[in-house]
């Protein structure tokens, strides 16, 4: 399969299962697309009736064009066939290795975000903080059942986790006591709105945290309009001071700001290019998700914009860089040399199976985003994981469980797409969250671009 699409001047076909990726000319992106369904006699005849009067495209390079076209097919650079499918089921059940955990060391907030998932950091529950000893069972539960890997990654999340900070260093702490002894290397991330960000905290990230979320919706007015504190004003003013002494401490590297768009602003590209002026230059930006009768809901007429301010966001970022002053957006982060290996492109992100969910109590769910939904049940840190059957559905959930990623063009990309967004949209970890993959796909074509760009730069 292959995909073709034209984006800010550049003609652009990818192999789909190898990854190959084509900058083309005109002729060749027209003699591409009629390849695999028309005769050499027909695909000639009609580029010939096409490029009339063009001086270069005569019968003979339109000869040697299809040959170029027949060895790249050969080389197995076009066309090519996807030999994976046979390889993605049970995968992660072959080896079942926790390699990550999210830590919720707090079920509360000091904001009152609108569209939190979270129902405002208390996952539809109670307020609640982690104690050190449940924390501390976490670790040891995650180191063992990390069997042989040494990179262990820890994220401490809420709510705010900032609120139960004392027991975050205790368990930092305790965690690098232990972490030599059994030949493990902890990693460190914390995920924070800003609120409470002082000196010791910036100096305890400097110091163990390999990467630091922080939560910025872009533009003040946005912003406080959908993250306000409980009192009911703005929390702009209050965290973008700190998230720039934060960033400055840590010399512009290791965190990013997270922000979430929502049908009050799909122009949100002025809010990335707000943060990229504010000197942030590791920005992300993501769709809310959320039940389609809330008012600040994506909907379907919001698409076409959406779409176009993707390709807007790659169009000045390609302009920033070329002046120096780039920045990086997440979804556009793309390794067309290296990327990841195709474990990871057929199975994705491992929730369930490679990483898991604590909430205070020390249950385990699947990820974050299951929390507090009991079907989704999968033990705690105490016992382990008691319910197979829910590890067993989070493991067989690959890119070719879904019926209808198999013939599309980005499955290797996405992998099947989040599996949370995918039960929230169809009540079915194994469904497809439609609106989501239409977004991605563009992200996709987006980025790709972008690195065909650099190529000319």
């Amino acid at each position: 399969m292959i995909h073709q699409y034209k984006l800010n001047g550049y003609n652009i076909v990818i192999d789909t299962a190898s990854g190959a990726v084509h900058s083309v000319d005109d002729v060749a992106y027209d003699a591409i697309s009629m390849f695999e369904d028309s005769s050499r006699e027909e695909i000639t005849k009609a580029l010939l009736e096409k490029y009339a009067g063009e001086p270069d495209v005569t019968k003979e390079e339109i000869s040697d064009l299809l040959d170029d076209i027949q060895a790249l097919k050969d080389e197995k650079k076009l066309f090519s066939k996807d030999i994976y499918e046979g390889q993605a089921f049970n995968l992660k059940l072959r080896n079942p290795v926790v390699k990550a955990l999210c830590l919720h060391v707090s079920h509360a907030c000091n904001l009152n975000c609108e569209y939190c998932f979270a129902a405002q950091g208390k996952y539809h529950g109670q307020s609640s903080l982690m104690s050190f000893e449940v924390g501390k069972r976490a670790l040891d539960f995650l180191i063992e059942n990390s069997c042989t890997r040494t990179n262990l990654e820890v994220d401490f999340f809420g709510g705010e986790p900032l609120l139960n900070f004392d027991v975050v260093k205790k368990l930092v702490e305790y965690a690098r006591s232990i972490e030599k002894e059994h030949g493990k290397n902890f990693r460190f991330t914390l995920t924070t709105n800003g609120v409470l960000i002082d000196d010791d905290v910036i100096d305890f990230c400097n110091r163990e945290c390999h990467n630091v979320v922080l939560s910025l919706d872009g533009r003040k007015e946005i912003h406080d309009a959908k993250r306000p504190t409980p009192a009911g004003g703005g929390s702009y003013d209050l965290i973008v001071p700190k998230f720039r002494k934060l960033v400055e401490a840590r010399n512009g590297k290791g965190y990013y700001m997270r922000g979430t768009f929502t049908h009050a602003n799909t122009d949100f590209t002025n809010d990335i290019f707000h943060m990229a002026d504010l000197g942030f230059t590791e920005l992300s930006m993501e769709p809310v998700v959320c039940k389609p009768d809330e008012p600040y809901a994506l909907t379907q007429e919001d698409l076409p914009i959406l779409l176009e301010q993707y390709e807007i966001l790659a169009k000045e970022m390609i302009r920033r860089r070329k002046a120096g002053n780039g920045f990086t957006f997440y979804h556009y982060m793309i390794d067309l040399k290296a990327g990841p290996c195709i474990y990871k492109r057929i199975s994705g992100c491992g929730s369930g199976t490679e990483y898991m969910a604590v909430t205070p109590t020390g249950d385990l769910y699947p990820c974050h985003q299951f929390v507090g939904d009991k079907k989704h049940l999968m033990g705690n840190v105490f016992d382990g994981v008691t319910n197979e059957d829910i590890r067993s559905q989070f493991a067989s959930c690959n890119v070719y469980s879904r019926e209808e990623c198999k013939n599309c063009w980005a499955r290797l990309y996405c992998s099947g797409g989040c599996a949370a967004n995918s039960y929230h949209a169809t009540g079915s970890i194994n469904g497809v969250y439609k609106y989501g993959c239409e977004l991605f796909k563009k992200r996709m074509e987006c980025a790709i671009m972008m690195e065909v760009a650099k190529e000319d730069e």
